[in-house]
């Protein structure tokens, strides 16, 4: 039996770091794009990295970063893996010497089962609503029969996921992880302990073979 792995993402406050941890979490992600109402600076993101132990994944978000972007937040932020959320291609991805995932964004013409070709190096590829302009956060889900079946490919489900739907999302998909913002808060970038632990208790009431 196998138990799916949770990433709760856009933390922004210490005790919404130590809250997603005590429920559970796998992984925290942490934004370092300007415009989301998640984002955080290197600085805060330090401080919040420094309240985490030492089996939790720590990941950065980026959104169509420049090389030089992504280095200075590594001089800082002791960040285990990358998420790329842009237009990045796989040399862009690997140059920075951390695994990383690729988002993808599930427009209706897209086929998810090419993303290993075109990102060979990836550890797993993020799976989220596609929303015109909207490199992520929607706040919305896709069709889970579009979810891809049958694969040793780590496939991480996204999109509109609650403590509500998050068992049935599992269920249908039979995902490797999901990956969670809006969510689980009270207002954006506020998490909420409660919808946190809800949340990951449906995560975990199911399991795969």
């Amino acid at each position: 039996m196998r138990r799916v792995k949770t990433k709760i993402c856009g933390l922004t406050r210490v005790e919404d770091v130590i809250a997603a941890e005590q429920a559970g979490a796998d992984a925290l992600g942490f934004v370092f794009y300007p415009p989301s109402p998640r984002a955080v600076t290197a600085d805060q993101a330090a401080i919040l990295c420094q309240k985490t132990g030492p089996f939790v994944t720590r990941v950065g978000l980026f959104v169509d970063p420049t090389p030089a972007q992504v280095k200075a937040v590594l001089s800082q932020v002791p960040l285990d893996l990358l998420q790329f959320h842009g237009e990045e291609s796989e040399a862009f991805c690997r140059q920075f010497g951390r695994p990383y995932i690729k988002a993808l964004r599930m427009r209706p013409d897209f086929n998810p089962a090419q993303a290993p070709d075109l990102w060979p190096s990836a550890t797993g590829f993020l799976l989220d609503a596609y929303k015109p302009g909207v490199p992520g956060g929607t706040g919305e889900c896709f069709d889970w029969r579009r979810f891809p079946q049958g694969s040793q490919v780590h496939w991480i489900l996204a999109g509109g996921l609650n403590p509500d739907n998050v068992s049935q999302a599992i269920e249908s998909t039979r995902p490797y992880a999901v990956d969670v913002s809006g969510g689980v808060e009270a207002a954006p970038g506020i998490k909420c302990a409660a919808k946190i632990h809800a949340l990951i208790q449906g995560v975990h009431c199911v399991s795969l073979c």
